[in-house]
């Protein structure tokens, strides 16, 4: 599978990477045997960039990643995990996490905490549940109502983590456009994860984000491509942006579903194949839960698109004129 480069630096990543809050057991359960069959099953078809997260499953996530990693070998691949909640014991708290979205007994509970010793504290929790020396990429996590002390304390002591080689690059994750924007102007960033707000569906990261990204020679991970499950299975009652899909909003999905049978593709393929139209973007994350999830978005990336889906999509005005979209060859083939 085809690796780039993130921003000016040095660290790589393949343009499919694994997005783990699924084996973190967002929304339902995974077994942990199933958990490591969609690591095993990503490393089977070629993926080497997994990112995860302290707030997928309270650490579910980290310590189920670092344990299907550990035996590969650590230059082969690169690993992301985020900074910005740090977990908190909560022996007295009961149930689950249905608050965090995630089914795993509520245990911790998430502090918010952009101060550059929180990012310390942060990023020493991650390697011991990671079972690692080093991450690869460190992400600002969601800092959207926290932005004065995300730049002014937590993104310097990234900066300083990046410097003496703790991490290789660094960035910001957010499904906000504007803000990430901020971050591309004002900071030193390697690259930027943006959810949901590059796809199908919702281009509002290529009104400012996009071009500046590719203007400073930075990158954008693009995350969210199905929009929380829309552009996978447009139904009634499908997600979009982790609520149930406007009516309006499901009908575009099921436009876009249409024009997709109608040139033998799925849509879940186009949703994936989109973002890549853009020379910011350097990885297109795919969050799965089981092998079959992992198999399936590989073979999609294999896939190649007929240049007329996309002519149709325009034509129907279900793809705004001047969105830019792929070449017509499968993306992940190539050097």
């Amino acid at each position: 599978m085809r690796s780039r480069t993130l921003g000016r630096g040095t660290v790589r990543v393949t343009e499919l990477s694994f997005g783990a809050a699924g084996i973190g057991n967002l929304y339902t359960p995974v077994s942990d045997a199933d958990a490591r069959a969609a690591v095993d099953a990503a490393w089977e078809a070629g993926l080497r960039y997994f990112d995860t997260a302290p707030h997928y499953g309270l650490g579910l996530s980290e310590r189920r990643l670092g344990a299907a990693l550990r035996d590969r070998p650590r230059a082969e691949y690169t690993v992301s995990t985020k900074v910005g909640r740090l977990l908190a014991a909560d022996p007295g708290a009961v149930g689950e996490d249905t608050a965090g979205g995630f089914a795993v007994p509520a245990t911790h509970r998430r502090v918010w905490d952009f101060s550059a010793d929180g990012v310390l504290r942060s990023v020493e929790a991650s390697l011991d549940r990671l079972g690692l020396d080093r991450v690869d990429i460190l992400y600002l996590h969601d800092p959207d109502d926290h932005l004065p002390q995300a730049l002014d304390q937590a993104y310097p002591a990234m900066e300083r983590l990046r410097a003496e080689g703790v991490v290789g690059a660094i960035g910001a994750g957010m499904n906000h456009a504007a803000p990430l924007t901020r971050f591309l102007r004002d900071t030193d960033v390697d690259a930027v994860l943006l959810a949901g707000r590059y796809t199908l569906l919702d281009q509002s990261g290529l009104t400012e984000l996009l071009p500046e990204a590719a203007a400073r020679g930075k990158s954008v991970v693009a995350g969210g491509v199905f929009n929380s499950g829309l552009l996978a299975d447009p139904r009634p009652g499908a997600r979009y942006d982790y609520e149930a899909a406007p009516r309006p909003v499901l009908d575009r999905a099921l436009a876009a579903r249409t024009v997709a049978e109608r040139h033998g593709i799925p849509l879940r393929a186009a949703a994936l194949h989109f973002p890549f139209g853009h020379p910011a973007v350097a990885s297109v994350l795919l969050g799965a839960r089981s092998a079959g999830e992992v198999r399936d978005g590989a073979e999609l990336l294999r896939r190649a698109l007929p240049a007329g889906f996309w002519a149709e999509l325009r034509g129907s005005g279900l793809l705004p004129e001047g969105v830019p979209v792929p070449a017509s060859a499968p993306a992940g083939e190539g050097g």
